[in-house]
């Protein structure tokens, strides 16, 4: 049976590598697929959005939206170029008279209760304006996976802020404390996933669509990465909230009391753990702790062997 998931993204490069595995995996039914604003602004993302599945062509479309008109402190365009899809400009048809984001959030966990796994590749506000909107939406979400936060590592905002988290830290706050017990998989394991300019480049299957597009797109990921960072190669974070839908094995986690710091001069966006041996306070996330790099790289190489 497949897993219906609906995927919240703000399309830089490494969330369209993730969200072309989500809609070439067989085994996932991407009923969703929902713009926010992040690495890009909210207008860009909507449209990002529409040039994935355009490009892409699934057999089943996912439902769309548009991303709620919030303007963020930071952005990933640094790191992602112009338009958020490595500066590459790719024709798609804008559907009209799309739902607000949370709107059609709301509609699709009430379509499918109990059925529906959230993977939120981006700041959380379309997620806690869904909570907002309906409060009982907790108890009819099978799963809640989220790519942010750091724990032992240092942000990539700032000292101690990751960049999705950073971006809403009100936001990151409600969510962990609606009942979700989400996965949250922080930078101290996304940063674990680094691949090489010829794994980017030398796709298992060069003639189909989704890796002609994604040969298309990593370039620039790859030049920046080695300008801002001095790394050879790009990290492809976001992959990893598919990889916890799909192959859940593949990741180590801890439940632990997590919160976010909202208020700081110095620690706004701060993902707080609590890892006292003898505390009190209850584990309200289960936070990922490791990775299996080689099986990751394993998925990858086989959905993308098989991409259309």
């Amino acid at each position: 049976m497949k897993r219906k998931v609906v995927v919240i993204a703000d399309p830089g490069i490494d969330t369209a590598f993730a969200v072309a595995l989500a809609l070439n995996d067989p085994q996932v039914e991407v009923v969703g697929l929902l713009p926010t604003a992040g690495n890009v602004p909210a207008e860009q993302a909507t449209a990002n959005v529409h040039v994935l599945v355009d490009v892409i062509d699934p057999p089943k479309w996912p439902r769309l939206a548009s991303a709620l008109p919030v303007r963020y402190d930071y952005d990933g365009l640094a790191l992602h170029g112009p338009g958020g899809l490595g500066g590459v400009s790719f024709p798609c048809a804008m559907r009209h008279a799309l739902h607000p984001a949370d709107k059609m959030l709301v509609e699709l966990i009430r379509e499918f209760p109990r059925q529906v796994t959230i993977v939120n590749l981006g700041p959380l506000t379309t997620l806690a304006a869904a909570l907002e909107r309906d409060p009982a939406l907790p108890a009819i979400i099978q799963q809640t996976i989220i790519v942010g936060g750091c724990w032992r590592e240092p942000g990539n905002v700032t000292a101690v802020a990751e960049f999705h988290i950073a971006l809403d830290p009100e936001a990151a706050a409600h969510v962990l404390h609606a009942g979700l017990h989400p996965l949250l998989i922080p930078l101290d394991v996304t940063r674990k996933l680094v691949f090489s300019p010829s794994d980017l480049l030398e796709m298992p299957n060069p003639h189909a669509r989704t890796c002609q597009f994604l040969r298309q797109i990593v370039p620039y990921g790859i030049r920046a990465t080695a300008n801002l960072y001095g790394i050879e190669g790009f990290h492809l974070k976001d992959v990893l909230g598919i990889i916890a839908l799909v192959r859940p094995e593949a990741l180590t986690w801890e439940s632990l009391p997590v919160d976010v710091e909202t208020r700081g001069h110095l620690t706004r966006g701060m993902t707080v753990i609590d890892a006292r041996p003898h505390r009190t306070t209850p584990a309200n996330a289960r936070l990922a702790t490791g990775v299996a790099v080689a099986e990751v790289r394993h998925y990858i190489q086989s959905i993308l062997r098989s991409a259309v």
